[in-house]
């Protein structure tokens, strides 16, 4: 099968993703992508979800931080952040997701926006609520495990 003229060949655009969720969370780049799938369809319908085509190029997660490399068609790069903004919960762990930056291609996304991801990530003992309570402690960002799940603090928590 000959290939496509390249003026007829689709035009592509990388999203560098960030994503964040607590430090036992457990993510993997079938649930990250079909999470997007998910909500691409709940928020542009099927035909907008098509046309927007997202795929993951690259993902890594480990240790509650992670990034990946979304590709979207061109023209679609809008209602695919809209529709990547909408993902709240991988494989049941909560998450916050951001747009890092769009590139033309992998390469240029991959050198500009990834590998910034939370610095080294250090567990520890902490006094949080009147109680010795195990920490990992990402910059500045505290996550404290309780009883009850996680609990996000910062460094003025424990002065």
């Amino acid at each position: 099968m000959k290939h496509l003229p390249k003026h007829l060949q689709p035009r592509w655009r990388y999203l560098a993703v960030g994503i964040e969720s607590w430090p036992d969370a457990s993510i993997d780049r079938g649930a990250f992508q079909r999470e997007l799938w998910y909500a691409a369809g709940n928020l542009l319908g099927d035909p907008g979800s098509a046309d927007a085509d997202l795929r993951v190029f690259a993902f890594r997660f480990a240790d509650g931080d992670g990034e990946a490399v979304v590709r979207v068609r061109r023209g679609e790069v809008d209602p695919a952040r809209a529709a990547i903004a909408c993902v709240d919960e991988i494989g049941g762990a909560p998450v916050g997701i951001r747009v890092r930056g769009v590139s033309g291609t992998v390469r240029a996304c991959s050198e500009r926006y990834l590998g910034r991801a939370g610095g080294k990530t250090n567990q520890r003992d902490v006094a949080f609520a009147n109680e010795r309570r195990s920490a990992w402690k990402r910059d500045e960002a505290y996550d404290v495990r309780t009883d009850e799940g996680f609990v996000g603090a910062t460094g003025l928590d424990f002065e």
